[in-house]
C-alpha cells in the first residue's frame, strides 16, 4: 500500500514538472507573427470587402473583390460605385501596378510611391503590398502577455533591421492566442506613434475565426479614419495564376 502511494505521488510529481515545463516554454515572436499573417490570408482567399473613407464632412463607402494566392500575390478589383467600377491593384513578388478604366493604363507604382495613399484611403500603397515586410525584415521581441476574455494575449514589438526598406521605426502587434491581429501600431523613426490598425469586430468566417471590421487611423487627424469589412471570404481555394497577371488586371475575365 505504501509503495503504491509512492509510486503514486512520484507520477503526479512528475506530471506537475511537466506541466510547469509546457507553461515556462517561451514563444517564438517570429513564429507568432508569421502564423498572424498566415491566418489572415490563408494559402490563398477569395473576398468581398467594404471600404469606408470617413473624413469629417464627407464619407464614401466602396464595394470590392480581392484574391490572394501564396505570400507574393494579391489582385484588388472595385465593383461599386459604379464611376469606379473596374479601378484594380495588382502585387507580385515586390511589385505593384494600378489599372483606371477611365484612362485604359495599367502603371507600375515605383519605389517613390509606396507610402501614399491606397486608393484615397489611411491605407498606403505599401500596406497593401508589403504584408510580409513584417516577417523578413524585422526582428520581433515578445515584450507582453495579458489574458483577455479568456485568451492570452501577446504584445511583440518588431524593430527593422539596419538594412531593411522600411519608413518605420518601430511597430508593435498585439496578437490573441487564435493568431487574431487586435491592434497593429506604426511608429516612426523619432519613436512617434503615427497610425494605429485596430480590430474592431471578430466573427466566424470561412471556417476559421477572424478579423472582420479593421479600422485605421492617424494619430494627427483622429477624425480620419479607414474601415475595411470583410462581407464574405472563402480561404485554400484553387486561384489559377493567370489570376494575377497585368492582362487579367486590364481586362477582367472574373
Amino acid at each position: 500500500m505504501l509503495r503504491a502511494l509512492l509510486l503514486l505521488l512520484a507520477i503526479l510529481a512528475v506530471n506537475a514538472h511537466a506541466d510547469e515545463a509546457v507553461a515556462e516554454t517561451p514563444v517564438d515572436a517570429t513564429q507568432l507573427v508569421r502564423d498572424a499573417v498566415n491566418h489572415w490570408r490563408g494559402l490563398s482567399s477569395l473576398a468581398e470587402i467594404t471600404m469606408t473613407i470617413h473624413r469629417p464632412d464627407w464619407e464614401r463607402t466602396m464595394s470590392m473583390r480581392a484574391w490572394t494566392k501564396g505570400d507574393d500575390r494579391s489582385l484588388v478589383r472595385v465593383l461599386e460605385p459604379r464611376k469606379d467600377r473596374g479601378n484594380g491593384t495588382l502585387t507580385q513578388d515586390n511589385s505593384m501596378w494600378s489599372f483606371s478604366p477611365k484612362v485604359n493604363r495599367v502603371i507600375k507604382i515605383p519605389s517613390s510611391m509606396m507610402g501614399q495613399s491606397w486608393m484615397g484611403s489611411d491605407f498606403s500603397n505599401k500596406d497593401i503590398a508589403k504584408a510580409d515586410d513584417i516577417i523578413d525584415q524585422y526582428e520581433h521581441t515578445l515584450i507582453g502577455t495579458e489574458d483577455r476574455h479568456e485568451h492570452t494575449v501577446y504584445i511583440v514589438q518588431s524593430i527593422p533591421f539596419e538594412d531593411a526598406a522600411v519608413v518605420w521605426g518601430r511597430e508593435v502587434l498585439t496578437i490573441r492566442d487564435d493568431y487574431i491581429v487586435l491592434e497593429h501600431r506604426f511608429y516612426d523613426q523619432d519613436n512617434e506613434l503615427v497610425k494605429t490598425l485596430s480590430t474592431l469586430e471578430i466573427e466566424d468566417m470561412g471556417g476559421r475565426t477572424t478579423a472582420k471590421r479593421q479600422r485605421m487611423t492617424k494619430v494627427e487627424d483622429p477624425d480620419e479614419w479607414t474601415e475595411i469589412q470583410v462581407d464574405t471570404v472563402e480561404y485554400d481555394l484553387d486561384i489559377g495564376d493567370n489570376v494575377f497577371t497585368l492582362s487579367n488586371l486590364r481586362n477582367p475575365r472574373d
